[in-house]
């Protein structure tokens, strides 16, 4: 009779990594965790200990310490150190798991040979995304932290590192958010009008987008090609070239819609009677001109996604509906539209979280104007463009620009999960 293992002295001696794989007969397994262990220890009493102990004092003498430098570097090491921590309770549970393979029967491999071979055979796809998993480590995760410690400093035009120190301030930033009257009007006008710039821009897009193809994918249309080439040439065109010419054309005196657009319209709708609208100096009607652009950028993606859907549904769905005596609109409330949410519901998703940070369409055209809200922002401005000028003004607010940026994303996060839930977003269908 085979000895049986003791998972609970498996657990205990794996304390020390590699010893508890070692008394499970996975010798070669044990000295590779021990050897990543000694090579930690290494590191870390050399390297990160170091630099951890700065990323907690953030330098003591100005002139000779950067701050911000000793925050990044400190930010960096403690991603590694993390990440061998997450290895360490990967330890803890294989030796504790392994053990009990061993009173089960079922096979354990013992030797380097059998380990490796195991590995290609049911870890080769752990292997392939293991690259992208290191990369989105350091090339997300860690600006993410980054910003995450500046939140949390007096990082501003009065303390620019190394002439001066950086401090830790606790939960000061996000107070003075709530406790400065400047910022606090600021923040609510910006993000009242970041709601409602991205609820309205990404529904006027999904709509037209949705009726184009809805139209474009009728039988009786003649020239589908040719309305698919006018359709997609606000997406062909580069977003920025065509902000900037909506930008001149938006113009209160000289551009072409006070111009002329209006006073065409002005003979078949008198009521307009040449008005001359401010489009770019009255925030009303710069906000409404920033989210028409928007639904014009915008719906080409949401035409072509939806086409290619469209033509995907089966007709026997629709023949079967006329059979019933269903008219036009409920064919799309009961076929049409429940088919287009359950593929595109993501990325439709995506379109509103996309303008709640849609910079370029906000800064290009007016650059936040017209006015201020306080607070160093326009009165056109989102929080993402609101941070822009936090942090590029003749007196930067980088702290005050990071508590900013942490909000945004608990909102979009918050958001997007909750709605990918009632949605059904991601559910499978074998689930």
């Amino acid at each position: 009779m085979t000895r049986q293992q003791n998972p609970s002295k498996a657990l205990l001696l794996s304390l020390i990594p590699g010893l508890g794989q070692i008394y499970n007969k996975q010798k070669a397994k044990g000295f590779i965790f021990l050897g990543v262990t000694l090579a930690f220890l290494i590191y870390f009493f050399a390297i990160a200990s170091g630099e951890l102990g700065n990323l907690i004092t953030l330098g003591e003498m100005r002139g000779r310490d950067n701050s911000l430098f000793m925050l990044i570097r400190g930010a960096f090491h403690l991603i590694i150190v993390l990440v061998y921590f997450l290895f360490y309770a990967f330890n803890l549970k294989d030796a504790h798991t392994t053990a009990k393979r061993w009173n089960n029967g079922i096979p354990v491999h013992t030797t380097l040979k059998e380990m490796i071979h195991s590995i290609y055979e049911n870890g080769f796809p752990y292997l392939l995304i293991i690259p992208s998993y290191v990369a989105m480590t350091f090339a997300i995760i860690f600006p993410v932290l980054v910003t995450l410690l500046i939140a949390f400093t007096n990082y501003d035009f009065k303390h620019l590192p190394p002439t001066k120190l950086l401090d830790w301030v606790g939960l000061t930033n996000f107070s003075n958010i709530w406790s400065l009257s400047t910022f606090r009007s600021a923040f609510g006008s910006v993000l009242s009008w970041t709601i409602i710039w991205a609820l309205c821009a990404s529904t006027l897009q999904i709509v037209i987008g949705i009726f184009t193809a809805i139209i474009a994918n009728q039988p009786f249309i003649k020239g589908k090609r040719i309305f698919g080439v006018i359709f997609l040439l606000p997406w062909a065109v580069p977003a920025f070239i065509t902000i900037l010419t909506f930008s001149n054309m938006f113009n209160d005196s000289i551009g072409a819609i006070n111009t002329q657009v209006i006073p065409l319209l002005s003979k078949v709708l008198p009521f307009l009677n040449n008005t001359l609208i401010p489009w770019k100096t009255d925030p009303t009607w710069t906000k409404v001109a920033l989210i028409m652009m928007q639904g014009w950028l915008g719906f080409p993606y949401i035409y072509v996604l939806t086409l290619g859907i469209l033509q995907s549904i089966p007709n026997d769905l629709y023949e079967a509906a006329y059979i019933d005596g269903a008219n036009a609109w409920q064919k799309f409330r009961n076929i049409t539209l429940p088919m287009i949410l359950a593929v595109a519901a993501p990325t439709l998703i995506s379109q509103y979280t996309f303008n709640f940070n849609n910079f370029s369409i906000i800064y290009l055209f007016n650059a936040g104007g017209p006015g201020s809200v306080g607070g160093g922002a326009g009165s056109t401005d989102i929080l993402i463009s609101w941070i822009y000028r936090l942090t590029t003004g003749t007196a930067p607010q980088y702290s005050m620009a990071a508590a900013v940026t942490l909000i945004i994303s608990i909102i979009v996060i918050g958001i997007s999960m909750i709605a990918f839930k009632k949605l059904h977003a991601f559910d499978m269908e074998d689930v």
